[in-house]
């Protein structure tokens, strides 16, 4: 059977509710989704079958229900989150502190703990209402680990320059939301309008990635 109608089969027998496209085109589940520009950024790191692709907003109520979801995932399936930071502004003013500060705790402590920080700062979302609050939440992470915030969390900017960075990425992707959560291939690529779809959508590459081999 040739490989294409293949996958085509798995996917009806699988009761899909979408079909795997190529990358050069669009998908998402459910929904429209969004209107992407430059989807070259759409693929795994090397050696990687697949890849979650997120770009979150630390102030963004559905990227706090969205995060343990996301990281059971990862932990599930043993594949590469690839995550960015897009702080939507004005909107959220409190947003582009709590990425530098998590910046911070993975640049110099570990990753482990910087995901425990953004875990811990969705879980408390609710209360924080200002940079002052997230300073104070921020220094009672801090303690709680044995440390203390430093005075100047990035005194050379380096860190508010990565953000600022992924943010970018974002904006050439053509990300209007968060938070934009997208799983891709080497050839293939959807995006996830509701987190509830993700496993769904993954094993759905994962059938394609072999069917493939």
């Amino acid at each position: 059977m040739p490989r294409r109608l293949f996958v085509a089969v798995l996917a009806i027998a699988s009761g899909s509710v979408f079909a795997i496209v190529p990358a050069s085109a669009q998908r998402a589940v459910p929904g429209p989704g969004s209107k992407f520009k430059d989807t070259s950024i759409l693929k795994p790191p090397p050696g990687a079958k697949l890849a979650i692709i997120e770009f979150e907003d630390m102030e963004c109520p559905s990227c706090a229900h969205a995060f343990p979801i996301v990281h059971q995932a990862i932990d599930h399936y043993k594949i590469p989150l690839l995550r960015h930071d897009f702080p939507l502004g004005p909107m959220h003013p409190w947003s582009f502190e709590a990425a530098v500060d998590a910046r911070y705790i993975q640049d110099k402590i570990s990753p482990k703990v910087a995901d425990e920080y953004r875990g811990a700062v969705f879980a408390a979302q609710t209360g924080i209402a200002s940079k002052d609050d997230l300073a104070n939440f921020t220094r009672r992470f801090f303690q709680s680990h044995g440390g203390q915030m430093p005075f100047v969390v990035d005194p050379t900017g380096q860190f508010a320059k990565e953000v600022r960075e992924d943010k970018a990425l974002g904006d050439r992707l053509g990300v209007s939301e968060t938070p934009t959560i997208i799983v891709c291939a080497d050839h293939a690529w959807v995006q996830v309008s509701d987190v509830a779809h993700l496993y769904e959508v993954i094993d759905q590459l994962e059938a394609q990635v072999g069917a493939q081999r």
